[in-house]
């Protein structure tokens, strides 16, 4: 018999090192999909602030008002300039009150924290 025989198994430290591989790159994967998220919400949020401030813009320049509350912009009234506006992350923009004088509105939530749009 031959004594030189190498054994093709696997051994602990083997399966152990790909493991620890295994692990980091589900680590960079999971913590690459939580930014790509956070990202996609900001522009949803960025999204919904430009529509508000076209629209404030729109209903101020129409009406000949100084000041445009959530209330004139958004609802299903045909004299609204937006039908509805879907929170992102748990944002509430019914408080927002945008000025003729104005040149930022903002929204904040906890995801992703105060977000300003430049009108």
């Amino acid at each position: 018999m031959n004594d030189n025989h190498q054994d093709k198994r696997f051994t602990l430290v083997d399966i152990m090192v790909v493991l620890v591989i295994l692990g980091a790159a589900v680590l960079l994967f999971q913590t690459q999909r939580q930014n790509v998220r956070k990202d996609s919400r900001r522009k949803a949020m960025t999204g919904n602030l430009r529509m508000l401030g076209s629209s404030a813009q729109q209903f101020m320049a129409e009406k000949g008002r100084t000041t445009a509350y959530y209330t004139d912009l958004v609802g299903t009234a045909t004299d609204n300039y937006v039908r509805s506006v879907s929170p992102i992350a748990g944002e509430d923009y019914t408080k927002i009150v945008i000025y003729q004088t104005s040149t930022q509105i903002s929204v904040s939530n906890t995801s992703v924290g105060t977000l300003t749009y430049n009108l």
